[in-house]
């Protein structure tokens, strides 16, 4: 814990069973910075939880729909309420983002694998909402609820036991 203008904070987010939660109990994810080229981070991770029954709300003003969903300009231009902001931006625009986020009453301010801002952290923590920094919505999905199972784990491609070939 840490103090902010007299305000008690909790470090981000970061536990296994805090991230499982955050992720069970918010179905509906706004995606700042949604691009909607195929290739990129943004839109692999979110038709990823889309595909997992996440209700995906584009922002980015560079689009009207992203993913069948109506694309937004701004976060408070969302008209639905909005379970978790999660953040493709460069971390020097992010206070402005959680600033956002506070404003529309989210619950989770989720920044990306390389999204880091401690003022942003504060500000979404200080409005209430609880943050994640520095990991991906779609890893930590797959990781903790199943989907890895996807790309080999689990398959028995991957395996810690030793092939029967190698058994004498």
């Amino acid at each position: 814990m840490q103090t902010f203008c007299g305000l008690l904070i909790e470090k981000p987010m970061t536990d296994i069973d805090g991230l499982r939660r955050i992720l069970t109990e918010n179905k509906t994810i706004a995606v700042v910075g949604l691009s909607a080229n195929w290739w990129r981070p943004s839109f692999f991770a979110a038709k990823y939880m889309q595909d997992h029954g996440y209700r995906i709300i584009p922002v980015n003003p560079n689009y009207d729909e992203i993913l069948g969903e109506k694309c937004y300009d701004r976060i408070e231009d969302i008209p639905d309420p909005v379970d978790v902001v999660d953040i493709f931006q460069r971390p020097e625009v992010t206070p402005a983002l959680a600033q956002s986020a506070v404003a529309i009453g989210a619950g989770v301010f989720w920044m990306q694998i390389g999204v880091v801002n401690d003022e942003s952290a504060r500000i979404a923590e200080s409005g209430g909402l609880e943050v994640v920094m520095n990991r991906c919505v779609k890893i930590e999905h797959a990781r903790l609820l199943g989907g890895l199972n996807l790309i080999g784990v689990n398959t028995g491609v991957i395996s810690s036991r030793r092939p029967r070939w190698l058994i004498y």
